[in-house]
């Protein structure tokens, strides 16, 4: 039996480029990354050497903080490189690896998750790098293994524009995903949500958890906004999040005893020829998933969606945690005396010489371009429209940049992240980064509290 919950607040932006419902397999990348930046508040211990041969799941660093806690490498081959910056800080790990052919595989033994004890769960989630998967609110970071959620959520579908199709991306993987689940379900004495917004897909029929009917505009697929609406967070609690790919690779450890780094990507966006989906794993090269797609010049190449993804251009990498990749035309051109005349070609919540709300349906192309400048907060409340959270958006901003962390508890900070105040960095008419902000504020007070 699901419960239904209904999100008004929040705005769907609808973009040029989505992907058409076609998988293709991207050529196998030579080079694979490994980016510790991914895992937010880890400190990376090498375990491994350059020249060193791995297996997929062996460990290549581990948590300084937490030793069992290991970072494992998605695919066979050799350690071409660790890559360092100031002071020795280790920006990225590369790998040269092995062809499919010949690819070996660390054996973590199979595993049926309901005969098993929580130490047991762990200790398999720990060993194999999948734990990496599971994060937690508060802070936003890696769970802590030694803490007890009093709940789990997995969000079953993406709201932000462009945005990779989850049930499409689990064809074939509806065992793997039960299983996961499974395992989940052993780490916590509450309950496992899982969210959907569709009545007929395979996610309505997942035993073992709590089902919520979740509508409305993006952020309604973001997971912090389900939290907020169904268990908030409040000051000593812990909730623990996954997303629903990594809850099949935690399925496949337990079926398979094998890591499986693989991930199907949406390749989207208005500068894309002919977006699709691709199957590919964890760290491949962007340019071998962009191997056959014709990607128009001038271009921004982002893993992940356009709200909250990072830019990593032609020479990066797909991200630990990313399903999509966007490419979107580059904002480096300026319309001269632009502000003075109607836009229609642009999406705004104001009716001031914009003009997009006379035709909701279309979709835009956009540009990465802010439109203005960086300024002072302008007091102008078009942040609660987009903002469903029952929290003060502007004032917990505010209170992360002076740093005052009795009101950044009080206001709600343990239960949001840094993807929950994308739109209202969009709509922003000042064009602070809202995101920064927050991350910097969970910062401070996973620094400062812990």
């Amino acid at each position: 039996m699901s419960t239904d919950i209904k999100i008004k607040k929040g705005l769907d932006i609808k973009l040029k480029g989505e992907a058409k419902k076609e998988l293709s397999i991207a050529p196998h990348s030579k080079i694979f990354t490994v980016y510790p930046e991914d895992f937010h508040s880890i400190i990376p211990k090498l375990s491994i050497k350059v020249g060193e041969k791995v297996k997929v799941g062996d460990a290549i660093f581990y948590n300084k903080t937490n030793e069992a806690m290991k970072f494992t490498s998605p695919v066979s081959g050799e350690i071409a490189e660790v890559i360092r910056g100031e002071k020795r800080k280790i920006l990225a790990i590369t790998i040269q690896a092995d062809s499919v052919s010949v690819e070996t595989h660390k054996d973590f033994g199979i595993k049926v998750p309901s005969n098993l004890a929580e130490p047991q769960i762990k200790q398999q989630l720990l060993e194999s790098g999948c734990w990496t998967f599971i994060k937690q609110r508060p802070y936003d970071v890696i769970a802590n293994p030694a803490n007890a959620p009093k709940a789990i959520f997995i969000s079953g579908f993406n709201s932000a524009p462009l945005s990779a199709d989850v049930v499409f991306t689990l064809q074939g993987k509806e065992e793997a995903f039960q299983t996961g689940i499974d395992a989940l379900t052993k780490l916590t004495t509450g309950k496992v949500h899982l969210s959907v917004n569709e009545k007929d897909s395979f996610l309505n029929h997942i035993k073992g958890v709590s089902l919520h009917t979740i509508s409305g505009p993006h952020p309604a697929g973001n997971v912090g906004t389900q939290i907020n609406k169904i268990d908030p967070v409040n000051k000593g609690e812990v909730v623990w999040t996954v997303n629903v790919q990594d809850v099949a690779i935690i399925g496949t450890l337990f079926l398979t005893g094998k890591y499986n780094a693989e991930r199907i990507v949406a390749l989207a966006g208005s500068s894309v020829e002919n977006p699709k989906y691709y199957t590919t794993k964890i760290g491949a090269t962007i340019i071998s998933i962009l191997n056959d797609a014709k990607i128009a010049e001038n271009s921004r190449i982002i893993s992940g969606n356009v709200l909250t993804g990072k830019n990593v251009g032609l020479k990066g990498s797909l991200r630990h945690y990313n399903s999509t990749i966007t490419a979107i035309p580059e904002g480096d051109d300026y319309e001269f005396l632009g502000w003075t005349k109607p836009v229609f070609n642009k999406i705004s919540i104001t009716r001031a010489m914009t003009f997009s709300w006379l035709t909701p349906n279309k979709k835009f192309d956009l540009n990465t371009n802010t439109n203005g400048e960086h300024r002072g907060f302008v007091l102008t409340g078009t942040y609660e429209k987009v903002f469903p959270l029952d929290i003060y958006p502007m004032q917990i901003l505010k209170s992360c940049m002076y740093q005052d962390l009795d009101e950044m508890e009080a206001l709600g900070m343990y239960e949001v992240a840094p993807e929950d105040f994308a739109l209202t960095e969009f709509i922003c008419v000042s064009k602070q980064a809202h995101q920064e902000i927050i991350r910097k504020g969970l910062d401070l007070m996973l620094k400062e509290i812990g």
